[in-house]
């Protein structure tokens, strides 16, 4: 009978003596793939979303975190309208573009979405991503504005679309009724909207005039509709809880965040290398975590195959010694053992990877607030992992039964 077919044999007959073994090693890699998997998409989404952004320094209300911003869920923090005004009209220098949003939960046909309001012609020159929707013209470049004539004529601007250093300082004209939302794709795609769909909110009626590109970040899964009509359906009055900046780069290295500090002393302002710096200590803290996750899952894992096959070793010790008196060798007694670990750790490294991906997808947006997929390349990584750990966990019991006396096994019977 061949090395194999023996192992094959011996799994059959003692089916639950694996199960422990096997869910150990499951766990383990169900926690690493799970995590792993998450974090993955979560660190792209942070990067996807600061490309994205196209503003470079956040105003956020005193309070309020950059967690809370990424995830849109702002509670109660809010500040004046009005800030937007006392930069504008402040002597700032390097001020390029305002976009103000305030930002709400609605449930949308019984599931949670959040509505944003918005001023358009700011949200769209600072969102890079967006500037293939309808109605979107040129964002700045460097530290000046430079847009279409036909939309600096309209703002009442120089039509020929040079830079315009007081531009975005002048009244913005919307582009957005106040009956009229754009919608964020992965809520188009979940609701079925299209271009001139209704949409019920807040016992309103609103149109989509447009579907948005999407963009992997959390502006997919959100209505945006005109800031001041958000307002009023909420009863919050004259306050925003975000404003996006475009600043130019040479002002903000002269100290044009102290100014902002000074000038709003209700808000904070966070630039976008602290936002970058923040969530790489999220994402750092988290592959600690993970790290921390895998050393104890796979000790418990390695501990509970070694005491499998120790078991193993002392209930087939009279096989063992009859194997050996027919004149098989030690190391076909040692292949017999690590082959079984080999299997259980391959099973327990598929399997691992199964769940722990159905769990990352399944729990990921809820947990990480991104979309998660599946990463075929940690079926490797896992099935090696659990591989390496059933081998190195199997040594010192196979070593034991190699070293076995197959005559004094035999007195023993």
């Amino acid at each position: 009978m061949t090395t194999f077919r023996l192992v094959l044999e011996e799994l059959r007959e003692r089916k639950s003596q694996l199960v422990t073994s096997f869910v150990a090693i499951t766990l383990g890699i169900t926690v690493i793939v799970a995590v792993r998997t998450m974090s993955h998409f979560s660190e792209k989404a942070v990067a996807q979303e600061l490309d994205n952004l196209g503003a470079n320094v956040l105003i956020l209300p005193k309070g309020a975190t950059v967690t809370n911003y990424y995830t849109a869920d702002f509670g109660e923090y809010v500040m004046p309208e009005g800030c937007i005004d006392d930069i504008t009209m402040s002597q700032l220098q390097g001020v390029d573009n305002l976009s103000p949003k305030l930002t709400e939960a609605i449930s949308l046909r019984g599931q949670q979405v959040y509505l944003t309001g918005i001023l358009p012609k700011n949200e769209f020159k600072s969102k890079p991503a967006w500037q293939t929707a309808d109605g979107i013209f040129s964002r700045p470049e460097g530290c000046g504005t430079v847009v279409p004539g036909a939309v600096a004529k309209a703002l009442g601007g120089s039509a020929q679309g040079g830079p315009s250093e007081t531009l975005t300082r002048q009244a913005v004209i919307a582009e957005l009724g106040g009956a009229e939302v754009f919608v964020g794709s992965d809520v188009a795609s979940r609701f079925g909207l299209k271009v001139g769909s209704t949409l019920p909110i807040k016992g309103e009626s609103f149109t989509v005039k447009s579907v948005l590109p999407s963009t992997g970040t959390v502006d997919d899964t959100r209505v945006f509709a005109h800031l001041h009509t958000v307002q009023r359906l909420f009863g919050r009055g004259q306050v925003v809880n975000a404003i996006e900046m475009i600043g130019c780069c040479k002002e903000i290295s002269k100290g044009l965040i102290d100014g902002l500090n000074r000038l709003l002393p209700e808000a904070k302002v966070v630039t976008i290398k602290q936002i970058a710096q923040t969530q790489l200590s999220t994402n750092t803290m988290m592959e600690r975590f993970s790290l921390i996750f895998l050393v104890i899952i796979l000790l418990v894992g390695a501990v509970s195959i070694a005491n499998y096959m120790l078991a193993n070793v002392y209930e087939r010790r009279k096989e063992i010694g009859t194997l050996l008196a027919l004149g098989a060798t030690r190391g076909r007694i040692s292949r017999i053992f690590f082959l079984k670990s080999a299997l259980l750790g391959v099973a327990g490294g598929l399997a691992g990877y199964g769940v722990g991906t159905v769990l990352a997808v399944s729990l990921g947006p809820r947990l990480a607030g991104v979309p998660v997929l599946p990463l075929p390349s940690l079926v490797g990584w896992a099935v090696l992992l659990a591989l390496a750990v059933s081998v190195v966990a199997s040594a010192l019991p196979v070593a034991k039964a190699a070293r076995l006396d197959p005559a004094e096994i035999l007195r023993e019977g």
